[in-house]
This record gives structure tokens, sequence and C-alpha cells, in this order.
């Protein structure tokens, strides 16, 4: 199996459910309209990130950020979901995942 997973999701403004068939250890966000990062490891709490804005600026989230999937009735779904920061997952604007298996 894949040691890393990519893809690109439009944002939405909502709550974004990506599966990919195991939960990773880490997961960065691109939002290549808006000019956001965000990053997320399993060191981390559910909902947060480290974010980093046009402007340079690198911030922890503590909410709405990247949160691990474990899928409904079996691990094929299994994946990670986008939260709803404004500036990551903005309605229209794409977002570029890479997702880490190990």
């Amino acid at each position: 199996m894949k040691r890393t997973v990519t893809g690109t999701v439009e944002g939405t403004g909502a709550t974004i459910t990506i599966q990919l068939g195991f939960t990773p250890k880490a997961v960065q966000l691109f939002n290549i309209d808006g000019l956001c990062t965000l990053f997320w490891s399993e060191n981390m709490t559910d909902a947060y990130g480290l974010k980093a804005i046009t402007a340079g600026t690198i911030s922890k989230i503590t909410s709405l950020g990247i949160t691990p999937y474990t899928g409904s009735e079996n691990t094929n779904n299994a994946g990670f979901q986008i939260g709803a920061d404004t500036d990551v997952n903005v309605s229209g604007e794409t977002i570029e995942y890479i997702a880490y298996r190990d």
C-alpha cells in the first residue's frame, strides 16, 4: 500500500471527509487559491494544526483543523476530516493534500 496519498478537493466552508483506506499519521493541506497551509500530525489533538498564511504568520489552531477519521463501518472508509477553518477550507477554493501513512 502507498506510504503517501495526494489529492485535491474543493473547499466548501464546512467539514470535508477524505477517505483514504487508512488513518494518516500526518497531513499537509495547501489552499492553492488562498495561499494558506495547514499541518497536522498524530501527536496533535483532533482538530488542531499549525497554520501558515500568506503574510508568513504561523499559528497553532485548536479547532476547525484536521481530525483523523476511522471510518463508519470498516477501515476502507478511514482517512481524515478537514475542518471549517476560514483560511484553509474556503468555498470554491482548491485544497491540495498529502496524507502520510507512516
